[in-house]
């Protein structure tokens, strides 16, 4: 098998005017890339076309379906991964509308990955998002990590230049994390490899 790092896709999941996700999503690839064990793609759906009508064939049931010119290269993106991290607030006790879209548009590019989360919001920390994205890549055949990293009230643990104040233990939680997406995504990625040559 080949030593090459794992492609890792960290996905701000959130695209509303305001969002705190790219601060959030840039400190965790900043700990993936010193794990060392990952090329880190930081993947911003603000970027991409994402409408909420599905094709009248749902992805899942279409191999290639005909996606908008403006979604290509994130479908690309998730394609080359061989495993993803999700960064997300949670609004109203679920996850954003345009990750749920981008979610949906795809299919065979989770199946058979690891997915690890990022959550954060006032309260709740972004676990009650985190919980339901793990019932959605269930059933898309990925598997979601146990572990996570949560800040809850992030607006009292980030500076104004979005810097955590103290990152001693988010990074350890980080790195816990990435470990665990390691393992995973290698034994995927070398069951995926045997199942393709079989």
């Amino acid at each position: 098998m080949s030593n090459a790092p794992l492609k890792l896709a960290v996905i701000i999941g959130s695209v509303r005017d305001g969002r705190f996700g790219p601060a959030v999503a840039s400190w965790f690839a900043e700990q993936a890339q010193r794990h060392d064990a990952f090329e880190v793609d930081v993947i911003d759906l603000a970027e991409a076309h994402l409408p909420l009508e599905l094709p009248a064939v749902p992805p899942a049931l279409e191999p290639n379906p005909q996606r908008p010119a403006g979604m290509i290269e994130l479908t690309r993106r998730l394609t080359a991964a061989d495993a993803f991290v999700i960064v997300t607030p949670d609004y109203n006790r679920s996850i954003p509308a345009a990750l749920k879209a981008a979610i949906d548009w795809h299919y065979t590019q989770w199946d058979a990955k690891a997915i690890g989360f990022v959550g954060y919001s006032g309260a709740s920390g972004g676990l009650l998002a985190i919980e339901h994205l793990r019932q959605i890549f269930n059933e898309l055949n990925a598997h979601t990590l146990r572990d996570y990293v949560s800040f809850p009230r992030y607006y009292l643990l980030f500076d104004a230049e979005g810097r955590l104040l103290e990152p001693d233990e988010p990074a350890a939680a980080a790195a816990t994390m990435l470990d665990q997406l390691h393992w995973w995504a290698s034994a995927l990625n070398t069951a995926r490899a045997v199942q393709a040559a079989a």
